[in-house]
Parts: structure tokens; sequence; C-alpha cells
């Protein structure tokens, strides 16, 4: 019974901090909250907390704020994340609704995020080497040009322009593409370039150096990684948490500058497009983060993980409302790109 009112305890501490920002005292806790037990028991229970690093004292004030052990604690006895309302799904689905594309889909997404969280907002784009092939057209432009066009499951676009040897024959090239998206189409892009391969030598001699020049181009674009990259939005947020950061929010401005540290805050995720990972202060490696926390879930097809999209903002963060809003956002996006 000790443990679960040390928890009633604990999680009253950091609600109440998240709150005022003010070090939470035994007296604020039994005026706010329906503990059930005595300030001097409260007392006792706070100091066994602090014994255990969940708590600490700021050398000013006599109440206590929580650690980043004590988040921790917090955000894994979550019994459940805190339910959006109806008008806050609605404006979620309206808003990404009206995207026309897959960048305006990110670009949405993250100011979307930015607004309802009042955090930073990081998207990544879908991963070619996770997606599924839609769709791979071959357009001819001129006598000799070919552009090669591949429409992953996701919306995302990927484009090539071909120098062929002969001029381009449109029946041919009909016979081309048809054998082309039979082998590839809702394939996996990286099983549909290995099977690509193979096609060549299933099509006529004079064929044969067309279809290699095409596959070498899908290619070209898986090898390019131009995956790697990522949108944020809402970094003028922070400015409204600058008394919460040790120095100055200076460190974590440069670091949201480096796409690559953004990237890896974002790459630690299940395959379950319904999890939600929370990295708290010194759990994130980048010394310029060390004040913050990253909220983060992976969005896709179905089932397929394909990239992630988060928040960061300071530890002394509303956990239960912003992974709530992560996750919904992150299965809304899911359903636009699905559609």
């Amino acid at each position: 019974m000790s443990d679960e009112r040390r928890l009633a305890v604990l999680r009253a501490i950091v609600e109440d901090y998240v709150e005022t920002r003010e070090p939470v005292g035994s007296k604020a806790l039994v005026e706010r909250h329906r503990l059930g037990v005595s300030s001097a028991t409260i007392r006792n229970d706070m100091a066994a907390l602090e014994d255990e690093g969940l708590i600490t004292q700021p050398h000013t004030s006599a109440g206590r704020v929580p650690t980043d052990a004590g988040y921790r604690m917090f955000v894994d006895r979550l019994s459940a994340f805190k339910p959006m309302s109806g008008p806050e799904r609605q404006a979620i689905s309206g808003f990404l609704a009206g995207a026309v594309d897959l960048d305006d889909v990110v670009d949405r997404t993250v100011r979307l995020m930015a607004s309802l969280t009042h955090q930073v907002a990081v998207m990544q784009y879908p991963s070619l080497t996770r997606s599924t092939v839609r769709h791979i057209e071959l357009v001819p432009i001129g006598q000799q040009r070919l552009l090669v066009v591949l429409i992953a499951g996701t919306g995302r676009v990927e484009q090539r322009v071909l120098e062929t040897e002969n001029p381009l024959d449109e029946s041919v090239l009909g016979e081309i593409r048809a054998r082309i998206n039979a082998e590839s189409a809702g394939r996996q892009l990286t099983d549909a370039a290995a099977r690509l391969q193979q096609l060549p030598e299933q099509l006529p001699v004079e064929d044969r150096e067309l279809v290699r020049s095409v596959v070498r181009a899908l290619d070209d674009a898986l090898i390019e990684e131009r995956e790697e990259r990522v949108v944020l939005a809402g970094a003028a947020n922070l400015t409204r948490f600058g008394q919460d950061f040790p120095d100055s929010i200076g460190p974590v401005l440069d670091a949201l500058e480096e796409h690559v540290v953004l990237l890896r805050l974002l790459g630690e995720l299940s395959h379950d497009p319904n999890a939600v990972a929370v990295r708290i202060g010194s759990e994130l490696e980048y010394e310029g983060l060390q004040g913050t926390s990253v909220v983060s879930s992976g969005y896709g097809g179905g089932q397929d993980v394909v990239a992630a999209l988060g928040v960061l903002g300071p530890t002394r963060m509303d956990y239960p409302t912003t992974m709530a809003t992560v996750r919904a956002v992150a299965r809304y996006v899911s359903r636009a790109l699905d559609g």
C-alpha cells in the first residue's frame, strides 16, 4: 500500500509541477489532492521518493520537483492516455483531409502537432526502404529521353530522366511498363528492386538495355536515401519555456538544426504503429537536449511503419496529453496515406 501511495504522491507532484512550474510541497499536495493521509505521512513519502532519486529539492525552495527518473516512472506507470475530445479529433481529421499530396501532408502534420501541443513538432519523410510500390510509370519526353516515375504506397514520388541509345517505341514501352508493374506493384521497394534485376533476361534482346537502365534508375532512387529528410515546426514555442532549460534554449535550437540528430531521435522506434516512445532528459545522448523530452510514434500504411513523427519540448511536459496527441496524429496520417 505504501508503494501505491508513494506512486500517487509522485503522480501528484508531477501533475502540479507541470501545471504551475513551482516546486511542490506537502501542504499543497494535501490541499489539491485527495490522498487520504496526513501531511506528515506525505512528507515521509516525499523523503522516500527523494531517497530513490525520483524527486529533488531546488536550493531556493522547500518544495520538490520531479527528476528525469521521476518523470520516467510517471510515464511508465500511466494506465491510459488522456482521451482526446471529439472536436480535437475532428480538427485533426479535417485538417489532414485537405492535403493534396505528400509534401502537403507533412507540412500540415507538423503545423498541426506544434499547434496542439505547443511544442516543437518533427516529422520524418516516409522511408523508401520501408515503402511499397504503388506504380511505376514510363513517360517518353522525346525521341530518346525517358522519364521514370516511381510512386510509393505512401504517395511519395521519385523521378529520374534517362537518355536511351535508340528511339523509343510506344508499343514496346507499353509492354515494358506492364511487365515492370507486374513484378513490382504492391511489393516492398527493396523486394521489387531485387525482382526487377531478373527482368531483362526475360525480355527480347533488343529491349534488355532499356530495361536495365530503368532498373538502375530505380536502384539509384533507393540508394540515394533521400528519405532521410525531416521537417519541423514550432521552434518558437520553446521561448515559452525558457526557464525550463538549465542555461538557455540556444543548445536546443542548435541541436534542432542538425537533422541527423533529429533522425536519430525518431529512429529508435518499435515496428508497432500504435506504440508511443518517450525519451526523457538524460536518456537523450545529445548534450544540448538534456533538458528536453521527445515523444514519438511511427506511421505508415496498414501495420507497416515507414517513418516517424513526434514532438520535442521541456521535460516539464504534459505527458498524457502529448502522448495521446502524437499517437492520434500518427494514426490519422497513416489513414491519409492509405487513402
